[in-house]
């Protein structure tokens, strides 16, 4: 990848490929999720928390994958569900920081893409060098993915504070006999949640915050269409039995 600024000077003749498609993560089994996300997210995918192995960081993503390195919805240039996270369909943009200017973030775009060259269909910069709209909806899509990233952080802070995550373990039955077991996530932990005093309760309620919160629980359920899209694809291994537990329950 060659991720840059975008800049008039040095992009003013750049254009992007009218038909993309999201290649990019084939390979991907998460994909990160903002908790504005979440709702329509849970409509297709198993929403969890993962722990960031560098740091002691949190990160809410969705499952694409029983398996790292696989991604079920995306097959044949094409993708299997309704709903497409806003972290994978920006490409080839993103939010970087704006070597001019000091802790400022700013759209940034790969420049190995191939969805991005002169000869390509839709214009950043007009003949007189002004933002194309195509380059302003992607700033402001930019900064509700900044807005987003923000309140998630917020978010998933609260539910460390309350104590609410639980860590659970995926464990999966193959037709070759075989037992595999996907750990370090984290779930809902549903009785500490029903435990909340009244007074946490109405203020989660006032904050919005059970909105995520319940479609957390609520996408748990998708595990099984992660199953089902294994077993009718091209995978010899396919899926048995699914389960996900929390780690006290498996051990």
């Amino acid at each position: 990848m060659n991720i840059v600024p975008v800049k008039k000077e040095q992009h003013q003749n750049l254009k992007l490929a009218k038909k993309r498609n999201l290649a990019h993560v084939e390979n991907q089994h998460i994909v990160p999720v903002t908790a504005r996300e979440f709702a329509q997210a849970a409509t297709s995918y198993p929403i969890v928390i993962v722990k960031d192995p560098d740091s002691s960081r949190y990160r809410s993503v969705a499952m694409l994958g029983l398996e790292a390195g696989e991604n079920l919805y995306y097959g044949e240039d094409k993708w299997n569900a309704i709903y497409v996270p806003q972290s994978i369909s920006l490409v080839p943009f993103t939010l970087g920081l704006d070597p001019e200017k000091e802790k400022t973030l700013t759209a940034c775009i790969d420049l190995d893409s191939p969805f991005v060259g002169e000869d390509k269909d839709d214009a950043l910069f007009d003949a007189d060098g002004n933002e194309t709209e195509l380059l302003k909806s992607v700033h402001e899509s930019l900064g509700r993915v900044y807005e987003d990233e923000i309140n998630t952080e917020n978010f998933l802070k609260v539910l460390l504070e309350n104590e609410l995550l639980m860590e659970l373990e995926l464990q999966l039955s193959l037709n070759t006999g075989e037992n595999k077991k996907l750990v370090g996530l984290y779930g809902i932990d549903e009785k500490k949640l029903q435990a909340l005093p009244e007074e946490k309760v109405m203020d989660f309620h006032k904050r919005g915050l059970f909105i995520p919160i319940h479609a957390m629980l609520v996408s748990v359920g998708q595990v099984n269409r992660l199953a089902q899209l294994r077993n009718t694809s091209d995978n010899p291994a396919k899926v048995s039995g699914i389960h996900f537990r929390p780690v006290e329950e498996t051990k």
